[in-house]
């Protein structure tokens, strides 16, 4: 790798950094080719990517930024999984983790800060960012619903009062006509 190459891949990583949701750093010790194709595919289903980095890279990318505290994670054979949602790359792994025990998670970043595999393990237990997205939306929503409800139960209730007496008219005719029937 020439110096222009490794300039490319730094500013790649300090843009994958600085941007992704989430960044899960990987040991692949003894990982074939096919297995990491493998987890390629099921990252890219779900959203995110996983790529082999170089640590000397890397730790460069960390320090250019606000990240130098996740430098320590990169030591051995690294790979990083990152995607814009925060829950997709964690949740992969975790779940390739536990059928593959060649791969393991040493910790990951969400923004300028690091965490450990247990944070990223909680991280991976969390529910996608579109249903986070639609519950707080539903959150949001219920006053206002529940205050046009409350605010249209006294119209509603209103109108009901207006109509009884004509459903009651209603009623005294057609006891009056079945009255006038059964006379008949």
């Amino acid at each position: 790798m020439d110096r222009a190459e490794k300039k490319e891949m730094v500013s790649f990583l300090e843009e994958v950094f600085a941007t992704s949701g989430s960044v899960v750093v990987t040991q692949y010790i003894g990982l074939t080719v096919a297995e990491v194709t493998d987890l390629r595919v099921q990252m890219k289903k779900s959203g995110a990517k996983f790529k082999v980095i170089k640590n000397r890279l890397a730790k460069i990318a960390l320090e250019n930024g606000d990240r130098g505290v996740a430098s320590e994670m990169f030591k051995g054979p690294v790979g990083i999984a990152y995607g814009l949602d925060p829950v997709a790359a964690p949740k992969v792994l975790t779940e390739y983790a536990k059928k593959n025990d060649k791969l393991k998670i040493i910790g990951g970043l969400i923004g300028s800060s690091a965490m450990d595999d247990k944070g990223v393990e909680a991280l991976a237990k969390m529910p996608p960012i579109e249903e986070m997205r639609s519950k707080l939306m539903g959150v949001l929503l219920m006053p206002g619903s529940n205050l046009a409800r409350v605010l249209n139960q006294p119209g509603e209730k209103f109108a009901r009062q207006l109509n009884a007496p004509a459903q009651n008219l209603i009623g005294v005719f057609a006891a009056y006509k079945a009255k006038l029937e059964a006379a008949a």
